[in-house]
């Protein structure tokens, strides 16, 4: 029956049941928390205030993981998350790739409302 359960592997090759956890240092944890707080800046700066940003942090199985949402005035939420490497965040996170999740965030936020005003021509396909 092992080979019916997803969870377990050959025996003696793969253990069964999910990976540990993976920790962060102290160091690259500050690091995670400063660039998704650049992230949460950057996207505030390019929205009017009643637009209300905020973010998560965890650490699981999968490593470190964050998500950056954005709730419009109107429309649905938006969010971004990633995973980053533990070993990208000893070198640090590049500041164009959270300048672009800002900015894709920022610009998501608006189409929905502009979707859930309606009547807006667009001027791009």
């Amino acid at each position: 029956m092992n080979g019916n359960n997803p969870y377990a592997g050959a025996p003696g090759v793969t253990d069964a049941g999910s990976p540990a956890a993976v920790d962060l240092s102290p160091d690259q944890e500050r690091q995670l928390r400063r660039a998704v707080a650049g992230i949460v800046s950057r996207t505030e700066s390019y929205l009017p205030d009643s637009y209300a940003v905020g973010s998560e942090l965890s650490v699981g199985a999968d490593g470190p993981q964050a998500t950056v949402a954005v709730n419009p005035p109107a429309g649905h939420p938006v969010s971004a998350g990633f995973t980053p490497d533990p070993e990208d965040l000893d070198a640090g996170i590049a500041e164009s790739d959270t300048d672009e999740v800002a900015r894709g965030l920022a610009a998501s936020a608006a189409v929905q409302v502009m979707d859930a005003v309606g009547d807006i021509t667009p001027t791009a396909k």
